[in-house]
């Protein structure tokens, strides 16, 4: 659970901290955040920087995979994470989404318990082109 909870605020802060981190300089506050909100954004974590391409690992400490995207919901949560199974130089890698709440972390490594390199390899891979795209805003024309 508290592996769900931290992805979840990852990214939260990620998407809702992204734009305004862009353009900051420093000693000069933007007006899109409060003092406190670029605190929190500072105390935050990236998903990129602390979990992809993370490897993975099982109950007998063997690498099963690695995190290779983080799938955002449309209530804005984290709730899968897509693994990369196997592999070499890009070619050959298996896609599997696995729900958030079945990771744990152990002494700052991601475990999937109960799961085999075999296993995941035999589970349906996941298809990036079957995700709905997000819907972008759009440009107001001026009139």
């Amino acid at each position: 659970m508290k592996m769900k909870t931290q992805i979840c605020t990852a990214a939260l802060v990620l998407i809702c901290g992204s734009q305004a981190a862009v353009a900051q300089i420093a000693g000069v506050q933007p007006q899109w955040t409060t003092a406190e909100q670029s605190d929190a954004l500072l105390q935050g974590w990236s998903v990129r920087k602390a979990l992809v391409d993370e490897p993975v690992y099982n109950d007998s400490n063997d690498k099963i995979g690695s995190i290779y995207d983080i799938i955002i919901a449309p209530d804005r949560k984290a709730t899968f994470a897509v693994l990369s199974i196997g592999g070499f130089i890009g070619l050959g890698i298996h896609y599997v989404a696995v729900p958030i709440d079945h990771f744990e972390i152990r002494n700052g490594n991601l475990f999937l318990a109960g799961a085999t390199k075999d296993a995941l390899k035999q589970a349906p891979e996941f298809q990036y082109n079957k995700l709905e795209k997000a819907t972008k805003p759009h440009k107001i024309k001026e009139q």
